[in-house]
C-alpha cells in the first residue's frame, strides 16, 4: 500500500515505564517518516514524552472497551487522517482497541490476535532484547506501508527529549535540596512488582549507602509516593527528595554523579537520559531487559546478585572516572 499525505499513524506503547523507554527508538523511527504520530499510552507517559512533537496521546486506562472508545472520539475530534496503527504490546486487547476503533493495524503473532491484524508479524526466532525486538516490528510496518525505513538497527543508546519544564523541576528540587549537578549519587532501591514470583530489589542498599556517604557522598533518592515507604525502609540514611514526574527524575538522574539500581523502569529512565549507571541484576536476564546503554554497567546475574563489597567498589572507581573517560 502506498499511505497518502492524510494518512496518520497511532502508536500503542507498552504498559511499563521501562518498556516504554525501550520503544523510544520506534516512536523517533515512526516520527521521521514525517507523518501525524498519535501515541496511545498509560497516561504517565504523556510528561515523558512531553518534548516529542505528537500529533496527539490518548490515554489508556486499561479496559480495552473504554480505551476503544477513546481511541475512536480521539479520532473523530482529531481528523488527522486515515490511521495506520503499530501495535508494540502483544496482548489481545491492545490488537481489539484498535481493532474495533478502525484502526489497521500491525503486530507481532501472538496472544491468538493474528486474525485481528491487517499486518500480522511472526515473531523473531533468535532471543532479542526488547528495544530491537520492537524496532524490528516497527521497521516491519514502515515496509508494509511502504514508508521510509530507519537504518537496519537501532542506535547503541537510548535519546530521549526532555522539555524545559522537566530541566527547570529538576534545577528547583537540586537548588532546594542544597545539591548541584554531580554532585550526587542517586539510587533506586525499590521495584514494583514481581519477577516470575521473585522480588527485584538488590537486598544491600542500606549498607551501599552508608559506606558511599562514609566516603563523603551525598546519596539521594526521589521514589513515587506510592514507594517512598519502601525507600526509606530500603535505605533508611539517604537524603530523600520530593517525588518527581517521570521526565523530571530522568533529568535528575542525567544530572547525577552516578544512578545505582536495580533492574527497573529507572534503569531504562537512566538509559533513555543517558545517565551513568549501576544496574544490579539477581531475578532478571540482562542480555533481555538490561539498560540500552554504552553508560551501564550491569552487575550480577540470573539468580545471584552482586556482592555489596563489589558494588561499593565498581562505584567509587567510577566515581573516580571523569565521565567522557
Amino acid at each position: 500500500m502506498t499511505p497518502s499525505p492524510s494518512t496518520a499513524l497511532y502508536v500503542r506503547l507498552p504498559n511499563w515505564v521501562g518498556d516504554v523507554c525501550m520503544s523510544l527508538p520506534s516512536l523517533e523511527a515512526l516520527l521521521d517518516t514525517g507523518l501525524p504520530v498519535v501515541v496511545c499510552a498509560r497516561p504517565w507517559a504523556q510528561d515523558l514524552l512531553a518534548a516529542y512533537p505528537l500529533a496527539g496521546f490518548i490515554p489508556m486506562r486499561g479496559s480495552w472497551r473504554a480505551d476503544r472508545a477513546a481511541v475512536r472520539n480521539a479520532r473523530r475530534q482529531a481528523q488527522i487522517g486515515r490511521p495506520l496503527g503499530l501495535l508494540l504490546p502483544d496482548s489481545l486487547s491492545s490488537a481489539l482497541v484498535f481493532r474495533f476503533a478502525g484502526i489497521p493495524c500491525c503486530g507481532y503473532r501472538d496472544d491468538g490476535r493474528s486474525l485481528i491484524l491487517r499486518w500480522p508479524c511472526a515473531k523473531p526466532a533468535g532471543p532479542l532484547h526488547a528495544v530491537q525486538s520492537w524496532y524490528l516490528l516497527t521497521r516491519h510496518a514502515l515496509t508494509q506501508w511502504r514508508l521510509p525505513l530507519p537504518p537496519a538497527q537501532p542506535a547503541e543508546e537510548l535519546r530521549w527529549r526532555s522539555a524545559v519544564a522537566h530541566e527547570d523541576e529538576a534545577t528547583r528540587v537540586l537548588a532546594q535540596a542544597g545539591l548541584a549537578s554531580g554532585g550526587y549519587v542517586l539510587i533506586a532501591p525499590t521495584a514494583t512488582g514481581l519477577h516470575k514470583g521473585r522480588v527485584k530489589v538488590w537486598p544491600g542498599f542500606d549498607s551501599l549507602t552508608r559506606s558511599l556517604q562514609a566516603h563523603g557522598l551525598t546519596v539521594v533518592m526521589a521514589p513515587p509516593e506510592a514507594e517512598r515507604q519502601a525507600a526509606r525502609e530500603a535505605a533508611p540514611t539517604a537524603l530523600l527528595l520530593p517525588p518527581l514526574g517521570l521526565g523530571a527524575f530522568a533529568a535528575l538522574a542525567r544530572r547525577a554523579a552516578l544512578v545505582i539500581c536495580n533492574d527497573s523502569g529507572v534503569s531504562h529512565l537512566g538509559a533513555a537520559a543517558q545517565a551513568r549507571q549501576i544496574t544490579l541484576f539477581g531475578v532478571t536476564d540482562p542480555a533481555r531487559t538490561g539498560p540500552w546503554s554504552n553508560r551501564a554497567v550491569r552487575m550480577g546475574r540470573m539468580d545471584a546478585w552482586p556482592p555489596a563489597p563489589e558494588v561499593l567498589s565498581t562505584a567509587l572507581n567510577l566515581l573516580d572516572t571523569p565521565p567522557d573517560a
